[in-house]
């Protein structure tokens, strides 16, 4: 399948992500249809033209004409959905996801899909601390990274087009993973630092802290503001790999405690000039 503006696009879920993907591709050109659970999601999306048509309830007809499916879904909420509905999905229509994990998810989709229907697996690295269609925004990708992870089931064409869907969304920068490489990376580049925000600000419970931060301390646990019920499962589902960067992110932080405890200057600033490179290759262009 290629993309074209003659494609019948239905996105499943229509909070930040799903929403601001609604409102990028309507942009482009596309005619996009939705279905997500809160009615209000459906009124707001249609009062603000993210979408031509909207649903609360999983119709065969809404299913079955649909080439494109986007799923905008909790792990387990999408593969609950297939579960139900994944029977109504026509044979040559496309799946994709923007789920942040994939090794524990993708034989489970590949299984509960009909014959014919390929899943191209993708994780869209753009978000805010804020969850709701009200907070979309498609501008919310323009400096962001867009990741395809194929497997050997999808076909080059497939993937060309996830990839170019990418490109329409408007992200800054796409590439291809295997699910254990982005597995791997998100544990790193987004779990870890989620885990470091939520342990930073339950470390100290002393009261009044916030009338005395700086800049530093609130750019550094922004992220804290979590949706315990999303990055929980996430962390479980991607279990092994986030265990790993989490030793070695305790075992980094131990070396600088020895260094300060033990007052080793030059190993502290070795390690905060080695910091100071690394960091200049994740500045925003």
């Amino acid at each position: 399948m290629k993309l074209d503006k003659n494609l019948n696009i239905l996105i499943v879920g229509l909070g930040l992500i799903g929403g601001s993907y609604a409102q990028a591709l309507t942009e482009k050109g596309y005619r996009v249809t939705a279905i997500t659970k809160d009615q209000s999601s459906v009124d707001y999306a249609l009062e603000h033209g993210y979408i031509e048509k909207g649903y609360t309830e999983v119709t065969e007809e809404v299913v079955s004409s649909a080439d494109l499916l986007i799923f905008a879904l909790y792990p387990h909420v999408f593969t609950g959905w297939l579960e139900q509905y994944g029977k109504l999905i026509k044979k040559g229509a496309v799946v994709t996801d923007v789920t942040g994990v994939k090794e524990a998810i993708i034989d489970r989709v590949l299984y509960l899909l009909p014959e014919g229907v390929e899943f191209i697996a993708a994780h869209p690295m753009a978000g805010r601390e804020l969850s709701g269609i009200e907070y979309s925004d498609s501008s919310l990708f323009k400096v962001a990274n867009y990741i395809v992870v194929p497997t050997e089931q999808n076909e080059e064409e497939t993937i060309e087009m996830c990839e170019e869907l990418g490109r329409e969304l408007g992200f800054a920068r796409i590439t291809r993973l295997t699910p254990a490489e982005h597995d791997k990376m998100i544990a790193f580049l987004s779990q870890l630092t989620h885990c470091i925000a939520v342990s930073l600000m339950c470390t100290s419970d002393e009261p009044g802290l916030e009338k005395y931060t700086g800049d530093s301390f609130r750019d550094l646990t922004r992220i804290a503001k979590i949706n315990d019920e999303m990055w929980s499962e996430l962390f479980t589902l991607n279990r092994p790999a986030l265990l790993a960067q989490m030793d070695a992110f305790a075992e980094t932080f131990n070396t600088l405690r020895t260094a300060l405890a033990t007052g080793d200057t030059e190993k502290m600033r070795s390690m905060m000039k080695k910091s100071t490179e690394r960091r200049k290759l994740f500045d925003k262009k």
